[in-house]
């Protein structure tokens, strides 16, 4: 068979990895898949690739996706991340056979030259997940240049996972790429949720292992504990909440914890143990043990400032849970303002714990928006349509094949 890498070079996993899941599943139906990723990557989803039978391998040399504030850390970093990519580079090189398709993580602003590279001996896809925030004119220009660069060679694809990603990428991308560029949607597997909701601990259960009363209206969130998720504006909510019925429960789900001075500022907040941040692993080691643990939530919110369609939202409405989340990139293609959820702007703290006061007072809005909610996510974002498109996509690739030329 023909062999496809998925490459990266960040240790962290979360709705990106979760999606490249589904394409690996599809695609090992018709490729030798094998993932290189570097060292100190998650152990967790380690075990979700051995639980798929997905072959890896590690390389040396990760970037650092932590904020950097002075002029020193943002040049390391930079360095950093063109070290870590000639390291994955070589894994890739010393991996591929002659055929192989790569499928990484990487994009033209940051990183031209190592696509380039991979263009001038591979079939090469990635992935976009939501568009760029602004920037200044000098910048955009940029990276228009950029994106033009690559957009010369026939043998380099683009996907999108949301119409909204797609939309701003059209414009910057050039003749052919950009015409061709796929929506291949975040999305969930319908069947693998029922399964983990009929074969879990359920709902009692999970609250008494986590020390959670009956009678607390729990609000859940799932996803890294980082400020782009919106993590304060919870916060900042909960507290609001909280002050005048102590009956609301707050978790938040991350595949890490956070550091030392991040967990000060959470016992600042004040919360005590209405809040409660859980790692994933914890929870337990495979994906059904996570999916499984909706059913500990009565709503799921998350406010996050940049996102994609994320895959945690879609989860928790196919869960069958009611969903308040922010009017910002691919979100409003999932959550229809008071038909599948409820959407507040970005930050906006008052927003959110008036929406999450209203569904724990409206008990019919709530199972109306859980149940046009539950419908949309399994229909529209069944990940097995998005990973069989995906793969048609390579299957074309290779049947189109000669060798890496550019466009004139």
């Amino acid at each position: 068979m023909p062999q496809i890498i998925y490459a990266w070079n960040y240790v962290e996993w979360g709705g990106a990895q979760v999606h490249f899941l589904a394409l690996m599943r599809e695609a090992k139906k018709f490729f030798d898949v094998l993932v290189l990723l570097p060292e100190g990557t998650d152990a967790q989803f380690l075990g979700f690739l051995e639980r798929e039978g997905i072959q890896h391998r590690l390389f040396q040399g990760h970037i650092d996706l932590g904020l950097k504030h002075t002029i020193a850390e943002k040049i390391s970093r930079h360095w950093t991340r063109i070290r870590s990519e000639y390291a994955m580079l070589n894994a890739i090189k010393d991996a591929a056979e002659c055929d192989a398709i790569v499928h990484t993580d990487i994009s033209p602003g940051q990183s031209l030259a190592s696509l380039v590279w991979l263009c001038l001996r591979f079939e090469t896809f990635i992935t976009l997940h939501n568009a760029q925030p602004a920037v200044l004119w000098w910048r955009m220009a940029l990276w228009k240049l950029k994106y033009g660069v690559i957009s010369r060679f026939s043998n380099f694809h683009v996907f999108c996972t949301n119409e909204h990603a797609a939309e701003y990428y059209r414009l910057l991308y050039r003749g052919a790429v950009s015409q061709d560029i796929k929506i291949t949607y975040d999305s969930i597997n319908p069947d693998e949720i029922d399964d983990a909701l009929r074969t879990g601990q359920g709902r009692e259960r999970l609250r008494s292992r986590f020390g959670i009363s009956d009678n607390e209206f729990v609000v859940l969130t799932v996803g890294q504990f980082i400020d782009r998720k919106g993590r304060w504006t919870l916060l900042e909510s909960a507290l609001k909440l909280i002050s005048s019925d102590s009956n609301w429960k707050f978790v938040w789900v991350s595949p890490t914890l956070p550091d030392e001075m991040d967990l000060k500022r959470i016992e600042e907040c004040g919360l005590g143990n209405r809040f409660r941040l859980i790692r994933s692993t914890d929870i337990g080691g495979d994906r059904r043990s996570i999916l499984s643990f909706f059913a500990i939530a009565d709503v799921f919110a998350l406010p996050s400032y940049v996102e994609g369609v994320p895959i945690a939202l879609l989860e928790a409405m196919a869960s069958g849970l009611a969903c308040v989340s922010t009017n910002v990139y691919g979100i409003p293609e999932v959550i229809i303002d008071r038909d599948t959820g409820l959407l507040i702007e970005a930050g906006d703290s008052d927003g959110l714990a008036a929406a999450l006061k209203e569904l724990r007072n409206d008990s019919k809005l709530r199972e109306s928006l859980a149940t046009k909610g539950r419908d949309l996510a399994r229909t529209k974002f069944d990940e097995r349509i998005a990973a069989r498109a995906a793969v048609e996509s390579y299957k074309k690739a290779i049947a189109d094949t000669t060798r890496p030329t550019t466009k004139t």
